[in-house]
């Protein structure tokens, strides 16, 4: 008889893949994570009783679409904001990475409008990176705005975030969703574009459009609802030494910006048929993207979130609390569109998924002052008992892999069996 075994952040005790890409149902359905993450509760990717995960089915219903009454949707959208004036008609949030330069590209030379790009820069820019943020303005031809935040309060939430949440990426994550609304709301700009739609990766979040005025995701009535770093704002105010007015740029809209200007967030993903591969291609021909010169640690790619150092560091994390990394989110996209074989993706899974990613760890270990070894310490704590055992060499070993290959694997078939 099994021993149900301890499960973190929430997560469903027992591991199952999907059938069709090679995502399991550890995946949270939220890339934010507003708590610390031992003790709250989250929501996973869902699972028909096909077997089948939530963005699978979104893929074969994107197959479905009628993508010309799409278009027309988005054209009919435009029309009623589009600028006769000169004058700025909708903010498209980005680093100039293969997304945000096609959105931006397409909606200024094949809609006609006149967007302003706004930047969160990367924590840590990678060189390939800021030369193609660079690329984006020059070549591409856009206005932009980057916004150069507080780089000390940056760096006490990157390391709160790795300590309490071992997700470098939290208060990052929601410094750059917020910006966006909120420069559009104080500018007097209507409408906000993102690139692809969240449900492509089974988030529930709504397919078409979001008005601020409606969301609490991008207001600012939840303040105590939101920590940054695991940290309280109260705990940060009285014991970082952070006054409010340092951690405004992280938080959502205040009421007052939104009375002005409904503000609306789009996806152009919801409007246009977002093939990832084909948006690289655009990007590279248009605005002068150009992928890494080597493969990215932890996958088989290039040219995917490339930008910031951390990113490499983000997705080990993932990999270390849900038994997921870079290469499973990688290869299931690629699966779902076509690109490559689940066969494939399970031998690349295999070959890539959680190789750990020194190429730029020491620079961000002396970027946020934490030593090598208390970060592998904080690895170990946030691994969640019932995803890692340890192998007869003590080493930590996943108890389920898609290859079938994990600590518990002939156990968990057994009982598929009966």
């Amino acid at each position: 008889m099994s021993v149900s075994l301890e499960a973190y952040y929430g997560l469903p005790t027992e591991v199952r893949f999907c059938s069709q890409c090679v995502m399991s149902n550890q995946r949270p359905a939220s890339a934010v994570e507003f708590k610390h993450t031992i003790s709250s509760k989250k929501t996973t990717i869902a699972f028909d009783e096909e077997g089948v995960c939530d963005a699978c089915r979104f893929a074969e219903q994107k197959e479905k679409l009628n993508w010309e009454e799409r278009e027309q949707e988005l054209v009919s959208l435009l029309d009623q904001y589009r600028s006769k004036d000169g004058s700025y008609d909708c903010i498209v949030p980005g680093s100039g990475g293969k997304d945000s330069a096609y959105q931006s590209h397409v909606l200024k030379y094949k809609y006609g409008m006149n967007p302003l790009t706004i930047t969160w820069p990367p924590i840590l820019y990678t060189e390939y990176g800021y030369q193609n943020w660079k690329n984006w303005i020059d070549v591409g031809g856009f206005d932009n705005i980057s916004f150069t935040r507080n780089g000390r309060v940056m760096n006490l939430l990157t390391k709160l975030s790795i300590e309490n949440l071992f997700h470098p990426f939290q208060t990052f994550m929601l410094g750059q969703k917020n910006i966006g609304p909120k420069l559009a709301a104080r500018l007097g700009i209507p409408l906000v574009f993102y690139g692809e739609n969240e449900a492509e990766y089974g988030n529930p979040i709504a397919d078409t459009t979001t008005s601020l005025r409606d969301n609490s995701y991008h207001t600012f009535n939840n303040l105590d609802e939101i920590y940054l770093g695991g940290v309280s704002l109260a705990e940060l105010i009285d014991s970082y030494g952070v006054s409010l007015s340092d951690l405004m740029c992280f938080l959502p809209a205040q009421d007052e910006q939104l009375s002005q200007t409904d503000v609306k967030v789009h996806y152009l993903g919801y409007y246009l048929k977002w093939t990832p591969q084909e948006v690289y291609y655009y990007a590279v021909d248009n605005c002068g993207f150009k992928a890494r010169p080597f493969r990215t640690q932890g996958t088989y790619s290039k040219y995917n979130s490339i930008d910031d150092k951390i990113d490499d560091l983000h997705y080990y994390t993932t990999f270390i609390k849900f038994g997921i990394g870079r290469a499973t989110y990688d290869a299931s996209q690629e699966i779902r569109n076509g690109h490559i074989t689940r066969e494939e993706g399970v031998a690349l899974v295999n070959r890539f998924d959680g190789e750990f990613p020194d190429r730029y760890f020491d620079d961000v270990m002396k970027y946020i002052g934490m030593e090598p070894e208390h970060f592998h310490k904080l690895a170990d704590k946030f691994r969640s008992p019932h995803l890692w055992g340890r192998d007869a060499s003590g080493e930590p070993k996943l108890r389920h892999t898609i290859s079938g290959q994990g600590l518990d694997d002939a156990e968990q078939a057994q009982r598929d069996a009966a």
